[in-house]
């Protein structure tokens, strides 16, 4: 169950994070709400995720993972362009969080 916090943690920051462009700085209710709302649900749903995952192992996986789908979601919803070192270095993040998961046994 501590993953499944963890993976509702991220989505809901990575809702948040992505809402605070279309929030135009706080000047739009509807975004706002969402920005304030998600980091409330992703900081309480980490905090249930840190009950039995290392914080450190909690804390990669929630950044790494945060990043390249926030850069996702500005790629699909904002039309923003990634080169191909773009690509690579998140591939290289979502690589590392695989080697913290399925390798090592830190926080198993």
């Amino acid at each position: 169950m501590p993953y499944v916090y963890l993976g509702i943690a991220i989505v809901a920051e990575v809702i948040a994070t992505s809402a605070l462009k279309a929030s135009e700085e706080f000047t739009r209710l509807w975004p706002s709400l969402l920005v304030v709302a998600g980091y409330g649900i992703a900081f309480y749903m980490l905090t249930l995720s840190l009950r039995t995952i290392p914080v450190g192992v909690a804390y990669a996986m929630w950044s790494g993972l945060g990043i390249v789908l926030v850069a996702g979601v500005g790629v699909i919803l904002y039309g923003q362009k990634l080169d191909l070192a773009a690509v690579a270095g998140f591939a290289l993040i979502v690589a590392g969080c695989l080697v913290l998961n399925l390798l090592s046994n830190v926080g198993h």
